[in-house]
């Protein structure tokens, strides 16, 4: 059984070098690496071949290229049974074949394996975190009670399909987590590329629990997922989403824009939006064969509600912005609630309206939080985690 592990990069050489040799260093021998270079200034090239392994095949884009390209592109040169993407900033743990061959074997072959993670910060990425730290994400709610493998049902994987168009992010949608079989990325060719949006890994995680039919899932962390000084991570953890969608180089396609002019409201978060593309392109594609429905006015409530979460005076100009993109039933119905709690929260301490804020905004948005605290990192970097951290406890 062959794995194929898809690796995209640009300028992070000294990354890339980690994750690869995460792979090397495996024991099981019947895989590629896939390293599709996005148009690096740095020597990409000369360090694969430096390497002399015929299984590590090296690609490279003639310009920058959006990320979604840069996937299809480590895709489309692909030749496995089962293909893993890894981040240049990512590890895969220990045992990772072989514990992924023997589910395979074990289980027939699945659709694809949806695997816990660990998350991993470099020391001095993260300004509530300076020592970095080891986390196991473990956010999905399947996780939690889990000791095994198990199956996940249809109707379970629909429900998790539905709160993503619902904008409530109820487990991660991170490509690292998922194992999935040539023949089903197969099967989905009729639709177009395998990875779409602006959020490649926002659409494709969920159109496999969409289409998939034997969807295994491993409470085991499997893979490390980093977050460097050079990844989008990093910018979205510093609330830096701009400089992200710049780093990934995926601002939405003209005619994704045109089709949803009516609903965007651009003066608020990029990721969101991007969020809601990546949404709307699984409608687009699916939703006549599965009933799909996207919540737009939730969307336009949630960029609301950042909007207003980093209002400072009267005269902002995104909240300015914001009136003249509203329509009349959300100016009634959302702008004098939220401008009113806005008010209160300014009457507490700088650092307590933080902690409101923040609560606030995560019972309402539903998306991940690490819990960052009591936890030193005592790794220099990745590699130092996938030889010192042994999370199926067999070796």
């Amino acid at each position: 059984m062959k794995f194929s592990v898809l690796l995209p990069t640009r300028n992070r050489l000294e990354l890339l070098k980690y994750a690869i040799e995460t792979v090397r260093r495996q024991d099981y021998n019947d895989w590629e690496i896939i390293v599709s270079d996005n148009y690096s200034e740095e020597d990409i090239s000369g360090y694969i071949q430096s390497l002399r392994e015929p299984r590590i095949k090296y690609y490279r884009t003639d310009s920058f290229v959006p990320v979604t390209d840069n996937w299809n592109n480590a895709l489309a040169n692909s030749s496995g049974d089962y293909v893993i993407m890894l981040g240049d900033d990512d590890c895969l743990m220990r045992g990772f074949f072989r514990t992924v061959k023997g589910l395979i074997e074990t289980y027939d072959r699945p659709d694809f394996i949806y695997s816990n993670s660990y998350v991993y910060a470099y020391p001095g990425v993260l300004p509530d975190s300076p020592d970095g730290f080891l986390k196991l994400y473990n956010f999905a709610p399947f996780f939690r009670s889990a000791q095994a493998p198990f199956w996940l049902s249809k109707k379970e994987s629909l429900n998790l399909v539905r709160q993503s168009m619902n904008f409530k992010m109820t487990f991660t949608y991170n490509m690292q987590h998922s194992i999935i079989s040539r023949n089903v990325i197969k099967s989905l060719s009729y639709k177009g590329n395998f990875f779409q949006s602006p959020y490649p890994d926002f659409y494709a995680t969920n159109v496999l629990l969409l289409k998939a039919k034997r969807i295994l899932i491993c409470p085991s962390p499997l893979v490390t997922i980093g977050i460097s000084p050079k990844s989008f991570g990093f910018y979205s953890f510093n609330d830096r989403d701009v400089e992200g969608n710049k780093f990934l180089n995926n601002l939405a396609d003209p005619a994704s824009i045109k089709r949803l002019e009516d609903v965007i409201i651009p003066s608020g978060p990029q990721d969101r939006t991007s969020w809601l593309i990546a949404m709307d392109t699984i409608k687009t594609n699916y939703g006549s064969e599965s009933k799909l429905h996207v919540n737009y006015n939730r969307y336009r409530y949630l960029q609301i509600l950042n909007i207003f979460g980093k209002y400072k005076k009267g005269s902002d100009p995104q909240i300015a912005a914001l009136r003249s993109q509203l329509r009349l039933w959300e100016l009634i119905l959302y702008i004098p609630p939220i401008w009113l709690a806005t008010k209160l929260t300014k009457l507490v301490p700088h650092g307590v309206r933080s902690i409101i804020v923040n609560k606030i905004m995560g019972i309402i948005l539903q998306t991940p939080k690490i819990d960052t605290s009591n936890n030193k990192s005592y790794y220099r970097n990745i590699l130092e985690v996938f030889e010192k951290v042994n999370p199926l406890g067999n070796q």
